[in-house]
């Protein structure tokens, strides 16, 4: 039995495949039928027409969903339904663009080629999803795809009792605390969700944000001032003062003569 066996649903998902590429649609069914064996494959289909007859005809709970196909891409599909009573797991080429957005967003997705593990592990979280939590992070990321070429992006924070969808730009700074990370934001909200900074850092660094210190990670643009006593200092908007660590003092005022 391959190590992804791990779970075994009593209720089975009904699942259509739509990607307009036939060894695509191959490798899934096989995938899913052997290392997913809570899931029953419904359908398949090549685009967004017959997608969208599948969908109707099969009453799908999981649509594995291509991003781009020959007549048009995932969401041109997701535009003929009013409501979303289905779970969605998209399939996507390597691109950065699509891959910060669904990470932005908390969306899940699978790259070709595709990896059983990976796959098994989407599917999973899939199932626990509930609904209009999966229709916020599906509205943030239409948002995110959109190329605007601004670094304002909307970000998907779920903690124990809540999910924030938040702009970037909204966001003054995040400080960590222990396995935790406490996110400030510009109305003044403080928000604790159960992720180490780390992950804040590689999720924010190309958007503007700032590693000032191991347990600081700043939005540059709400930074009033640097302090030059005691080390460094920066004050953000919120007139909280955080240190500035030797090693991105040198950085962080190149960073203010680019800016």
């Amino acid at each position: 039995m391959s190590i992804f066996k791990t779970k075994i649903a009593q209720n089975l998902s009904r699942t259509l495949i739509i990607d307009d590429e036939a060894h695509v649609r191959e490798t899934l069914s096989h995938l899913l039928q052997e290392y997913c064996p809570q899931v029953k494959i419904v359908g398949e289909a090549d685009g967004v027409a017959s997608g969208i007859k599948a969908i109707r005809e099969k009453s799908p709970e999981l649509v594995l969903l291509d991003i781009k196909m020959g007549d048009g891409t995932g969401f041109d599909l997701l535009e003929h339904f009013d409501n979303i009573p289905f779970k969605i797991i998209f399939i996507t080429a390597h691109e950065q663009h699509a891959i910060e957005a669904f990470r932005f967003s908390a969306v899940d997705y699978i790259l070709k080629p595709v990896n059983p593990e990976k796959l098994a592990d989407a599917v999973e979280r899939a199932e626990e999803l509930v609904q209009h939590t999966f229709l916020t992070q599906l509205e943030a990321l239409r948002e995110n795809l959109n190329p605007t070429g601004s670094i304002n992006k909307k970000i998907i924070i779920k903690t124990s009792d809540n999910i924030y969808l938040l702009n970037t730009r909204d966001i003054i700074h995040c400080e960590s605390d222990g396995c935790y990370t406490v996110i400030e934001t510009a109305n003044g909200e403080k928000i604790i969700v159960s992720r180490v900074l780390k992950e804040f850092d590689e999720l924010l660094s190309d958007f503007g944000f700032f590693r000032i210190h191991r347990s600081h990670l700043v939005n540059l643009q709400h930074i009033k001032r640097f302090e030059k006593q005691e080390g460094g200092y920066v004050v953000m908007a919120n007139d909280l003062k955080i240190p500035v660590s030797p090693r991105s003092r040198e950085r962080l005022l190149k960073l203010f003569e680019e800016m």
